[in-house]
């Protein structure tokens, strides 16, 4: 359908026409209309569907026409769960609002208060917000919301998933009750339906896809690692093929994060971490070096990359499965974007398998094991079990002789891969390391990315980051935070390339 037939005024059709848009995409072919009937909506739609302009638009429409009441507080606010994706629907408020003259902020976790009392103070038509940072201004008196009009729910699924959906429901409280609420989710299955029928007046329903059409664009992958070597050396060789332009590596762990894009920057890829405890102008300038291509390799954590809309974006590699098979969905839909195809690929050790079932069984989708000649697993991949089936003794536990004993391919800890260097591929048998042979992690910090060992009271040779563990299995690590990336307060600037 053209953005012309969806009575859309023509300021706004103009800055469609401007960002080289013609044809709505079915989200908001069927979401445009319904919201400019004034009807409450709860749509299930993935990222990289156009899902942001489906609300942003009518939104905007709404704005076209002026309200009777002469107020500083916005007319429309939008909820989101992280600071990134607050960052890409601002965006879009620009780019579509441009010849409208719209006036926008965004309130989000890590940006200063007085700042943010700043532009509260000033007259607002669209308050893109957080719920946490919200509910503090809220309580503080510093936000208007007598006139507001529309409130917008975006990603309401990571919002349940991170804790949020009591803020939400406070916030909630404290809005007209005739407003129009808009609630946009990957899932409406479980509580997000009991939540939204809770929010929400007689809503229409939109479901774009089943969730087995859903990525019929991105090519996924599955690789079966025998320990943290072989892992690490099978990621060498995938990110210096030659259809790869630029990749997102998801890891379980901020530390992870920063560990993994350290070394692969010593090993000369153009790396970069982005995480929850980054400080928002770290997080800016990285998604910025990613947007123009001077980082070729971001690795994330799974909040941090929500939100992230980079064309470029040819391969997803899970380095770690993600925790819960929602996020595997969020993660490959960093590629395939816009329609474009993608490749998504992810590691898993043999005790893994069960999850990657989970995966499949959410997705609808088989995940098929591939072999790269040269890198395969020293076991063959296992069987497909029956969902509920536990794994036999003999082929979920590490074999005694097996480097890393008793760690998983999944584990936390990051091990130094003995792969070579980018630009050429080392005809040794795997396992074996030839001197001169760059390694992720040997450099020296005086010789930063040439391949120098590090001195030696460093780091291991062997379990580089890796958690060490008792006779017994147990951690002495220190625990992990049970805290969500957006809700941890801001550490120092992770060491990135320059």
């Amino acid at each position: 359908m053209s953005f012309e037939n969806l009575n859309l005024d023509p300021a706004i059709l103009r800055a469609i026409e401007a960002s080289g848009y013609t044809t709505a995409t079915p989200i908001q072919a069927q979401a445009i209309p319904e919201i400019m009937a004034g009807h409450d909506l709860m749509a299930s739609a993935q990222t990289g569907t156009g899902k942001t302009a489906a609300f942003t638009l009518p939104a905007l429409n709404l704005l076209a026409t002026p309200h009777p009441v002469n107020s500083r507080g916005p007319r429309i606010l939008v909820l989101v769960p992280t600071r990134e994706l607050a960052a890409q629907v601002n965006e879009a408020v620009r780019k579509y609002g441009k010849f409208i003259r719209v006036r926008t902020a965004s309130i989000v976790g890590g940006m200063p208060y007085p700042l943010q009392n700043k532009l509260l103070s000033q007259p607002l038509d669209i308050l893109v917000a957080t719920p946490g940072r919200l509910i503090d201004h809220m309580e503080r008196g510093r936000i208007d919301l007598s006139r507001l009009q529309m409130l917008i729910l975006d990603e309401a699924d990571r919002m349940l998933d991170m804790g949020f959906m009591p803020d939400v429901e406070r916030i909630c409280d404290q809005l007209s009750a005739d407003r129009q609420t808009l609630l946009f989710s990957a899932t409406l299955d479980g509580n997000i339906g009991r939540i939204a029928h809770q929010i929400l007046r007689n809503p229409k329903t939109i479901q774009v896809a089943t969730q087995t059409e859903k990525h019929a664009n991105i090519e996924q992958r599955l690789h079966y690692v025998d320990d943290m070597g072989h892992k690490n050396k099978l990621l060498e060789h995938l990110l210096i093929a030659p259809e790869v332009n630029q990749v997102i590596v998801f890891t379980s762990t901020k530390r992870h994060a920063d560990l993994l894009a350290e070394d692969l920057y010593a090993a000369g890829h153009k790396t970069a971490a982005l995480h929850g405890d980054m400080t928002q102008g770290a997080r800016n300038r990285t998604l910025t070096k990613l947007r123009h291509g001077d980082v070729k390799v971001l690795v994330a954590t799974d909040v941090a990359a929500r939100g992230i809309d980079v064309q470029g974006i040819s391969h997803v590699i899970n380095y770690d499965l993600p925790k819960f098979a929602e996020d595997y969905v969020h993660r490959i839909g960093r590629t395939g974007r816009a329609g474009k195809s993608g490749i998504a690929i992810s590691f898993a050790s043999h005790m893994d398998r069960f999850q990657v079932r989970k995966i499949e069984e959410f997705t609808g989708q088989r995940i098929e094991a591939s072999v790269i000649a040269g890198y395969e697993p020293k076991r063959p991949a296992p069987r497909t079990d029956k969902a509920g089936e536990r794994p036999r003794s003999n082929s979920s536990r590490p074999s005694s002789n097996r480097p890393y004993e008793g760690r998983n391919a999944n584990s936390t800890g990051y091990n130094k891969p003995s792969g070579t260097g980018a630009g050429h591929r080392s005809a040794s048998p795997r396992g074996e390391t030839g001197s001169n042979d760059r390694v992720f992690g040997n450099r020296n910090d005086g010789n930063r990315g040439n391949g120098n060992t590090r001195p030696d009271s460093a780091r291991s040779s062997d379990k580089f980051g890796a958690p060490r563990r008792s006779d017994s299995g147990s951690r002495d690590s220190r625990p992990s935070s049970t805290r969500s990336d957006a809700d941890r307060p801001a550490a120092r600037r992770p060491r990135t390339f320059a």
